[in-house]
């Protein structure tokens, strides 16, 4: 029997390190498509590693005058977006949670009905409302439509539903207010959860396409996945220089998770009440 289980788990430790492997290869394969030269990135037959390795295509595409603007951009939006999705989800959640009012119930399984929406189904009305109010082209514009996020609203709800209710009587009685209470009491207890909402928003943020594309209008406003196509409108089929743009776009994303891997997979296992 322990025969058995010993091949068992071989095959599931053989098994992951191969689907890690091919989950790996295609940012292997931007790398080094970055470091050739760029006949050899196009070369037939294939160069599988630059020889030798070299870094003019980053030098090229960091010497692009809007490469620094549609990091700016990025920066900004995917920042400010985070924040906001952050606090405007946990007010709303510990409303949900833990006050009292009318028409709460309906409120708010109409609000998770928002899950279910597509988000394509909802860019016309978006650009309309956009338009009025005057934030077409603007970091605003981008920033505005994805600041609510229902699932970060049901995640922060279902934490709040399970902190014992004596800790929000105990600071009624000492007269703290709501808020003192929300700040004081509720946010330290979720704080991994907060910080993996806050992880998983900024990485959409930073990677959102879609969005940006619909409400930018100019190259200045651009975020680094819509100027990923300006650099191939820009040099044609110029493979290391467009991998070197998206190496350079995926870095920070890379380097946010790595440093907050561990926030993030606590916040996921509260929510989800598995023991480590």
């Amino acid at each position: 029997m322990r025969r058995s289980n010993f091949n068992w788990g071989v095959i599931a430790t053989i098994a992951t390190f191969a689907l890690g492997a091919l989950w790996a290869f295609p940012l292997l394969w931007a790398v080094l498509t970055a470091l050739k030269p760029e006949e050899q990135a196009v070369a037939k037959p294939l160069v599988w590693l630059p020889n030798p390795p070299t870094f003019t295509a980053f030098q090229e595409v960091i010497a692009l005058g809007s490469l620094s603007r549609w990091y700016f951009n990025s920066t900004v939006t995917s920042l400010v977006i985070t924040i906001a999705t952050v606090v405007l989800a946990a007010l709303a959640a510990y409303a949900f949670s833990q006050l009292r009012f009318r028409g709460k119930q309906v409120l708010f399984w109409t609000f998770l009905a928002g899950i279910m929406i597509p988000f394509e189904a909802l860019l016309i009305p978006l650009f309309r409302l956009m338009h009025d109010f005057g934030t077409i082209n603007t970091h605003a514009g981008i920033i505005l439509p994805q600041i609510v996020s229902p699932v970060a609203i049901f995640v922060f709800k279902s934490f709040f539903d399970a902190i014992p209710k004596e800790l929000r009587e105990a600071a009624v009685v000492d007269g703290a207010s709501e808020w003192r209470i929300l700040y004081q009491v509720y946010i330290p207890l979720s704080a991994s959860v907060l910080w993996g909402i806050a992880i998983v928003t900024f990485i959409a943020a930073w990677n959102n396409f879609l969005w940006p594309f619909i409400i930018t209008t100019s190259s200045d406003m651009m975020t680094l996945p819509l100027g990923l196509t300006q650099v191939q409108d820009a040099y044609g089929l110029r493979f290391a220089r467009t991998m070197a743009v998206a190496v350079l776009a995926a870095l920070p994303v890379v380097i946010a998770y790595l440093i907050f891997q561990r926030r993030v997979t606590e916040g996921f296992l509260s929510v989800t009440g598995i023991k480590g």
